[in-house]
């Protein structure tokens, strides 16, 4: 957990360090951490230094506690050295410098984080990219959706697709990008279905609408959800007080049905929960070389990203897939539209939070990325950690933006008020709206915290 936030702290203050430099400011510290010194060198005007508290960094510029950006005038004369004597202009002093120089220094933290995160994970996809291997699998119906333009085209669960608009015998990955392209419009399809255990074909026609508008489009959008392994879903975790784990499930058991529908991926569980309306659920369930059947009533509540729904309260293993070397060009498009998904899931929380529809609990400080660091460095491979980094720098990037002060996005709304006003605002008023805040950011640091060690249940053995 340092080690990934004393890169993303790094990244961060390396970016106003360098934008500092290139405008011309005195940097007088680079700091990594923060207390007191451990070690350090000094080159120039600024002195390099890791200190005690590893949780965060800075760089301290000259003048941006305060001040005009001017300095005594420096005759030998020592009254002219007085507070009250001449003064010049200091070309070093970050209030000496135009407005917009200084809105620059306060955008490079976060944007330098932003290109830590589309750097990483170009990298990755380069590298090391992890693909469904059902994509590349001819295209079997997992489920259907209920009331959608799948269903009354009388597609099927099990249906094999051979034919899907001009695509003969496609694999998924044909369907989805054929559907992309076809988009409002209606198209032959083609299906082989088993029918009292003899093969059939099936023709229909299918209408795909785009409500995304080219978008994010999905084959969710008319209803189909591909099957994504052949086998019965592996449980590898329970969340306690949900319904699964008051049945008895277990990591390890595997669900081959619900209700005697054979499902194969947590999108179509969830999927198909939602057309039960909540009513009780036979699990049929693996265990041991044993088959048993157990009973759950599903719950309604947030799935931990803010959507609402039947859910029954476990985790399964992912599917099947296959590692590829995507080239640059597609790397870096790659990079850019999975960032872009990240991002919009980050303001759609702190939406949320804002209007109230979902709560603080949702937020996690250091222990929670610690704990979220554990996890991600023991599951195999490099994916789950730079997925993890890149997720974590776009936090602090898009975090760092709000317009609160003490943070880069108050310091640039500061300054967008004074270039308005055409005049600096008083460093009394600045002082106290500063002190307000460093009290509030403490307490919600604080309340995080606690928030995180909640979560931990170390009490748990305790009750009876």
């Amino acid at each position: 957990m340092l080690i990934v936030l004393g890169i993303m702290v790094l990244v961060h203050e390396l970016g106003h360090f360098i934008a500092a430099k290139a405008f011309g400011v005195r940097v007088e510290v680079f700091s990594i951490g923060f207390g007191t010194r451990l070690f350090g060198f000094r080159r120039g005007d600024t002195d390099y230094r890791v200190c005690l508290l590893p949780l965060g960094g800075y760089v301290k510029m000259a003048g941006e506690l305060g001040g005009d950006g001017t300095v005594p005038l420096n005759s030998g004369n020592k009254a002219d050295k007085q507070e009250d004597g001449p003064r010049v202009l200091d070309p070093g002093d970050l209030n000496s410098k135009p407005r917009w120089q200084r809105i620059i220094i306060a955008l490079a933290g976060p944007v330098a984080n932003f290109l830590l995160a589309f750097g990483l994970m170009t990298g990755l996809y380069m590298m090391h990219n992890e693909v469904d291997r059902y994509l590349s699998e001819p295209a079997v119906i997992d489920l259907v959706k209920a009331n959608s333009a799948a269903a009354k085209a009388g597609l099927e669960a099990g249906d094999k697709i051979v034919q899907f608009d001009v695509a003969h015998d496609p694999t998924w990955q044909q369907v989805r990008i054929r559907a992309a392209l076809d988009a409002n419009s209606t198209i032959p399809v083609r299906v082989e279905r088993m029918v009292n255990g003899k093969s059939e074909d099936v023709s229909t026609h299918l209408f795909i609408a785009d409500p995304t508008k080219g978008q994010d489009f999905s084959l969710d959008e008319v209803g189909l959800i591909p099957r994504m392994q052949n086998g019965p879903m592996k449980v590898t975790d329970i969340v306690p007080g949900f319904p699964a784990a008051k049945a008895g499930l277990k990591p390890g058991d595997k669900v081959a049905a619900l209700n005697g529908v054979p499902l194969h991926s947590v999108i179509a569980v969830i999927a198909w929960l939602q057309q039960q309306h909540g009513q009780p659920v036979t699990m049929t369930v693996l265990r041991d070389g044993k088959t048993q059947q157990i009973t759950v009533t599903p719950k309604w509540g947030d799935d931990g990203s803010g959507q609402m729904g039947y859910r029954l309260g476990f985790g399964v293993a992912q599917p099947p897939y296959k590692i590829e070397q995507m080239p640059f060009f597609a790397a870096l498009r790659q990079s850019a539209i999975i960032n872009a998904h990240y991002s919009g899931y980050i303001l759609d929380v702190l939406h949320r939070l804002v209007t109230h529809k979902t709560g603080l609990q949702q937020l996690s400080g250091p222990i929670g990325i610690a704990r979220e660091t554990g996890e991600a460095v023991q599951m195999p491979g490099w994916q789950p950690l730079i997925n993890l980094m890149a997720l974590i720098s776009l936090n602090l990037g898009i975090m760092n933006l709000l317009p609160f002060p003490i943070l880069d996005g108050g310091m640039i709304t500061f300054l967008v008020i004074e270039e308005i006003l055409r005049h600096d605002l008083k460093i009394e008023i600045k002082e106290r709206i500063y002190q307000v805040a460093f009290v509030v950011l403490i307490l919600f640091f604080a309340f995080v915290m606690f928030n995180d060690v909640s979560k931990l249940n170390l009490f748990s053995k305790l009750k009876p």
